[in-house]
Formats: C-alpha cells, sequence, structure tokens
C-alpha cells in the first residue's frame, strides 16, 4: 500500500518535469548543423565538405588578419602640406618640396646661392700664388737645415701682409690654433711648406665638397652613382693626365673611378656615398694627384697602381672584355676562371657568385652571370686586400658557411683547390694540415678554434692569408718571400 503510493508519488514528480525539446538542446544543434538534415548520417561525404567548408573559413580568416595588418609598417610617414610633403620620421617632421613645385624651386635657388657665396670666400689660384711669394719673401732660413721657417712674429706679420693683398679671406687661416697644428723646432719656428700645403689641401677640399653639393639633388649629404659620375667628369679637363682622354671613353672612365668611390665609401652597399667620408677618403687624394703635370716623372708601375690613371682604366676595360668570350656584356663563371691567368681557384670564384653577383641574371634557371659594376668590384677586392673593405669582401667568400668564421675544415677546404693547382704546376708536394697551422700561427686568433674578420683584420697579414686560400700565385709569392724581399733588395742597390 505504502509502496504503490510511493510509487504513484513518484510518478506524479516526473509528471510534473518538463522535458526539453530535442532542438533547443546543445549538443543535438551541432549534432544536428555537423550532419545537416540527418539524412545520410555518418555519411563520410557529408564529412569531407563539412572539412573543406571548416577549412575554407580558417584560411579566409587569416586573409582577413593580414589583409588588415597592411605591409611592413614604414618608418616615416607621408602627409601634404600645401605643394609639399611633410615626413614623420621617429616623431619629427621634415617638409620635403615636391618636384617642379614653387617650394622646390625657391630651396634649389636658396642652396645654389650659398653654394656659389661660399666659393667667392675660397682663395683662388692667383690668390695661392701670393700667399706663397708672400711666406718665401717675410721667412728665415734655418742654417742647420735650410729649410725656410717662420716663428709666431713672422706668421702674424705675414697674416697682416695677406690680408692687404689678397683681402678678408685668407685671415682664417692664420689663427694661433692653425700655428700650433704644426711641427716646431727648438727655435718655436715652423716650416712655411707644410703650412702652405696644408692651405692648399683646406682650399681644395672645401671646393670638392661645394662642387659635390651642388651635383647632390636631394641636398641628403649623399651622392648617387650617377651624381658622382658627374663630378668626375667635371674634373678631367683640369687633371692634367686626363686631359688627352679620348671622348669615346670618358663614359666608360667615370664608371670605372666612381666605383672606387663606392667600393670604399659604401660599404653596405646602399648605392649612395656621403659626400664627408668621400672628401677624407684616400680615394680622392689618389684622384688629384693625376694634377701633375708631366707624366714622365711618373712611372708606368705608378700609373698601373693609380685606380684613377688612364692606364689603368684602359687595363680594367681590356681585362672585361678579353674575358668576356661571347661578348654578351657579362661573366659567366667559367669566364672568370680565366681571370689572372686560371689561378683563381673554382671554390673561391663559386663563392664569389654566391656572395657577391646578385644582378644581372642571364638565361633560364639559376644562371647568373658577373656584370660590370661587380666586376669592378671584384677586382677592387683582390687589388686592395690588405684594407678593411678588401678583406671584408674576401672573407665573406672564405666563410663558405655563412657562420661569421673560419674553422679548420673550412681552410682544409679551401686550400685543397690551391693544393691541387700547385701540385699540377710541378711544385714540391706539401701537407695541407702544416699550411693550416702555419695560418693560425700567422692570424693568432682571439679564439683557437675559429678565424674571425675582426682577427685577419688585427693580425696585419689578412690579405696575405686571403691570397694564400684563394690564389695558387698568391701562395708561391708566400712561400718564396724571402727570395724575392732579396730580389727587391738587389734591384734597390743596383739603382
Amino acid at each position: 500500500m505504502s509502496a504503490a503510493a510511493g510509487d504513484a508519488g513518484g510518478g506524479t514528480a516526473a509528471a510534473g518535469k518538463k522535458i526539453p525539446a530535442a532542438g533547443s538542446m546543445p549538443w543535438v544543434r551541432n549534432l544536428r548543423r555537423f550532419v545537416g538534415s540527418g539524412s545520410g548520417l555518418g555519411s563520410e561525404a557529408l564529412m569531407e565538405l563539412e572539412t573543406k567548408r571548416i577549412l575554407l573559413e580558417i584560411f579566409k580568416e587569416r586573409q582577413q588578419k593580414s589583409a588588415e595588418a597592411g605591409s611592413i609598417p614604414s618608418f616615416y610617414k607621408k602627409l601634404q602640406w600645401g605643394d609639399g610633403i611633410v615626413i614623420e620620421l621617429d616623431g619629427k617632421y621634415a617638409i620635403k618640396p615636391e618636384d617642379g613645385s614653387i617650394s622646390h624651386r625657391v630651396q634649389r635657388l636658396a642652396k645654389y646661392r650659398f653654394l656659389k657665396k661660399q666659393s667667392e670666400l675660397l682663395l683662388n689660384a692667383d690668390d695661392l700664388d701670393a700667399m706663397w711669394v708672400c711666406l718665401r719673401e717675410n721667412c728665415v732660413i734655418d742654417d742647420a737645415t735650410g729649410a725656410e721657417k717662420m716663428n709666431y712674429e713672422d706668421f702674424c706679420h705675414i697674416a697682416s701682409v695677406c690680408t692687404e693683398q689678397i683681402g678678408q679671406k685668407c685671415k682664417r687661416f692664420f689663427s694661433p690654433s692653425n700655428f700650433m697644428k704644426f711641427e716646431k723646432d727648438e727655435s718655436g719656428r715652423i716650416a712655411i711648406l707644410p703650412f702652405y700645403l696644408y692651405v692648399m689641401r683646406t682650399v681644395s677640399l672645401t671646393q670638392a665638397r661645394i662642387d659635390m653639393s651642388e651635383l647632390d639633388e636631394d641636398s641628403d649629404g649623399f651622392l648617387q652613382p650617377h651624381e658622382m659620375e658627374s663630378y668626375i667628369r667635371g674634373l678631367i679637363p683640369n687633371l692634367a693626365q686626363l686631359r688627352d682622354m679620348p671622348a669615346q671613353f670618358v663614359q666608360m672612365y667615370c664608371r670605372i673611378a666612381a666605383r672606387k668611390f663606392f667600393f670604399f665609401c659604401d660599404p653596405h652597399r646602399r648605392g649612395k656615398a656621403c659626400i664627408k667620408k668621400v672628401l677624407l677618403s684616400n680615394c680622392l687624394q689618389e684622384l688629384m694627384e693625376l694634377h701633375q703635370e708631366s707624366e714622365e716623372e711618373v712611372t708606368d708601375t705608378e700609373q698601373a697602381e693609380n685606380w684613377f690613371s688612364l692606364t689603368s682604366a684602359q687595363r680594367i676595360c681590356d681585362m672585361f672584355l678579353g674575358l668576356d668570350k661571347d661578348t654578351n656584356g657579362t661573366l659567366s663563371k667559367q669566364e672568370l676562371k680565366e681571370y689572372a691567368d686560371g689561378t683563381l681557384t673554382e671554390i673561391f670564384i663559386e663563392r664569389v657568385f654566391d656572395e657577391h653577383v646578385r644582378r644581372g641574371k642571364v638565361g633560364g634557371g639559376n644562371s647568373r652571370e658577373m656584370d660590370f659594376e661587380s666586376f669592378l668590384d671584384f677586382v677592387l677586392a683582390l687589388e686592395n686586400k690588405d684594407t678593411a673593405e678588401g678583406l671584408t669582401y674576401l672573407f665573406k667568400c672564405l666563410d663558405l658557411n655563412g657562420r661569421g668564421y673560419l674553422t679548420t675544415a673550412d681552410i682544409h677546404s679551401l686550400f685543397r683547390d690551391v693544393h691541387q693547382k700547385w701540385i699540377e704546376g710541378g711544385n714540391y708536394e706539401l701537407c695541407i694540415e702544416d699550411v693550416r697551422d702555419e695560418i693560425w700561427d700567422m692570424v693568432k686568433p682571439v679564439n683557437h678554434l675559429r678565424i674571425t674578420l675582426n682577427d685577419l683584420l688585427n693580425c696585419k697579414q689578412g690579405g696575405t692569408v686571403a691570397s694564400m686560400l684563394i690564389d695558387v700565385r698568391g701562395f708561391w709569392a708566400h712561400d718564396n718571400r724571402e727570395n724575392l724581399l732579396q730580389e727587391e733588395e738587389e734591384q734597390v742597390e743596383e739603382q
């Protein structure tokens, strides 16, 4: 009785609970969404379609995010301002006029007038001649050396005389600080020749800076290749050793000459050279050596060693044309192997193309050929192995794995080709391990397990080491260095 009542009560309670509809249950909704209307439940075709739909949604979502992100953020923002552009850079603003606008023309005119005024303040050739005459007339002769010298009182007197004859523009050279720059004897006198050369060099560099600034179209303090070529082209009539250059060779000469400036003054290969760096470089000084009137005073060897001489430019041009067997204006690996009579190793040529040949692609696939500018860099690196710029170029080729250092395995791999050419040339047998140990002794790296670029630069023999690893002729010169040194000493004694 009581049990029956309990059952009845339980049934009433169960009847009081409302069972939710199947469509309102989340798991039911998800299941129905997955299988559709329910027909073909568990069908592989439906599962495949649903998988494709989900993947497509994921792809569209990623594509949308990529579009919203945009490209790589720029370092500055351009905003229009009148007839110019406002450039935001690191929170600072600068207005750059648009080409052809009134602001742009006014800026160019202001720059022209400023540079013209600076040029008028410089001493001209007549002024320099008058200063030299004044220096010689008011100096004293050193009894011991015969050198022409002046003390500070003479210096001040010459300053007043030059100011009267030349004008105020020479006064800045006769400051007390300038007098103190020069070496003095026990009587406190300085030689007049170093002082005069200092004045000439200052005037020359200032004039060069004015000329380069005139060619700097965007006035950013840098010269692009065509601007540097224009500067060199303007110098040619004033350089005694280049006046007779054939007109048809001028353009090629300017390309060859400008390339050395960029090799040494544009280490990051940005395509522009800082004007200040150009002025302080040895390249400009080497170019100005061509002012020398008489070529008879310059030996053939000196002309060949000066990159900017007409002899050197013609030699480089003829070298490129001689290597370009198919006359397509570029060099293949096979053609470049004939450089320097084929003494360079094959692995080095391969590495040059890997690291330094980025342009002038010819043909299909991965074929690459070296254009004339890349060839000039190649020649400059080999002819300037002892400089930081030349050694940096070569080290990238020696670093077979791009790790920033050389190991004993790298040295072994590099010298193996040199060893092969050495034996083919009929030389005596040598042990690669002995050469490797000798290189380690020459460099004395900080880490005895690896050689870095800094190690090669610091040891002062980096160029010799590079030659030993890439050129059989370079290794021969190192192996016979004592005999070569003796021959040079004998030639000097005969002269």
